[in-house]
């Protein structure tokens, strides 16, 4: 049995790892998947270690395709883990819901991947979809029922099928005391430049297939690696650039308002600093006061690259879809 944490232990050197609770309905009811690996000779939920340079999102996803053999789309994060392994090092554990990626559905999001290696069945041989119950009685380790039991809450609640609406804060740009052109062309520096390429991993783990953007050159450039990746067409907008937004922040609000209402796909917005403020409170008006907390709410909101990762889910006919948690990523650069 792997031994808890004890004090002191803090300075073990970390392994970070990620995966995902793949789940589904069948007749109605949820089932979860869950590997066995006949080198511990154990199940659990398919995860692994990141790759040097990987974030914990990219990761999540490259490991349980790997582990399961069929690509998914992250959900909303669940409770992760820390132990320390039989060597003596903590080992760190991020999950997330996740479901299988859909034919046609997701065909933009997968174009955006990196390829992934088949399942090694000298470290999976076998898969299997269990009820909830018949899975925490065939984990392993108790510990791993942890994320399970948030995930049959959020069933339970109707707010487990979520989609994604992502803030990206553009990336780094030339400061305006050394540009001399237009406000709305002032570029990215070549980190900003690493900033847009780091995005393209992350957005394509959380399935992101519709991308709006503030108009001017240091939005439209960041996110256009993704949207070369996966093959979309972008909507630019001129009403998320800093001077539109000073004479209508309603613009923005309701732009907001109807990404968060859109049911049919998961996006990103990338805009401006000034013009988050706005973006936030949009969110905050569908999330309860727990997730509206964990909100950014002191200036600059999001350093430049950054993305805050809205789940939303839906609530039923005539409902509005509300805001059910959120994560604030800062992409690995390369």
């Amino acid at each position: 049995m792997t031994a808890p944490l004890r004090p002191g232990d803090a300075h073990a050197p970390v392994i970070d790892s990620a995966g995902g609770l793949v789940w589904r309905l069948r007749g109605g009811a949820l089932q979860v998947q869950l590997v066995h690996r006949p080198k511990y000779d154990d199940w659990s939920w398919p995860k692994g270690r990141l790759d040097d340079g990987e974030s914990s999102q990219a990761a999540a996803i490259r490991e349980v395709a790997e582990e399961t053999g069929k690509p998914i789309v992250l959900g909303r994060p669940l409770p992760g883990l820390q132990y320390l392994t039989p060597e003596g090092r903590v080992k760190r554990v991020r999950y997330w819901a996740a479901r299988r990626a859909r034919k046609g559905k997701d065909s933009y999001t997968l174009a955006a991947r990196a390829p992934v290696a088949p399942v090694n069945r000298r470290e999976i041989d076998r898969t299997e979809w269990l009820a909830p119950d018949d899975a925490a009685d065939r984990l392993t380790r108790s510990a791993d029922q942890r994320p399970l039991e948030a995930l049959v809450a959020a069933h339970e609640e109707g707010l487990l099928d979520t989609r994604v609406v992502v803030v990206a804060r553009h990336g780094l740009a030339y400061p305006r005391a050394v540009w001399h052109g237009s406000e709305r062309n002032r570029p990215l520096t070549p980190i900003g430049h690493a900033h847009a390429a780091a995005l393209v991993p992350v957005l394509a783990a959380y399935g992101v297939e519709q991308a709006v953007s503030s108009r001017w050159e240091r939005c439209a450039t960041t996110i256009d690696p993704y949207v070369r990746a996966a093959g979309l067409r972008p909507s630019f907008s001129e009403n998320l650039t800093e001077a539109q937004h000073e004479r209508s922040p309603s613009r923005v609000a309701a732009t907001m308002h109807d990404l968060l209402a859109d049911t049919s796909d998961s996006s990103v917005l990338c805009t401006h600093r000034p013009v988050m403020p706005t973006v936030l409170d949009a969110l905050a008006q569908r999330a309860s006061q727990e997730v509206a907390d964990v909100l950014p709410a002191r200036d600059p909101f999001l350093e430049p690259g950054e993305l805050l990762v809205a789940h939303v889910a839906s609530t039923g006919k005539g409902s509005e879809p509300r805001v059910v948690a959120v994560e604030h990523v800062t992409p690995p650069l390369h």
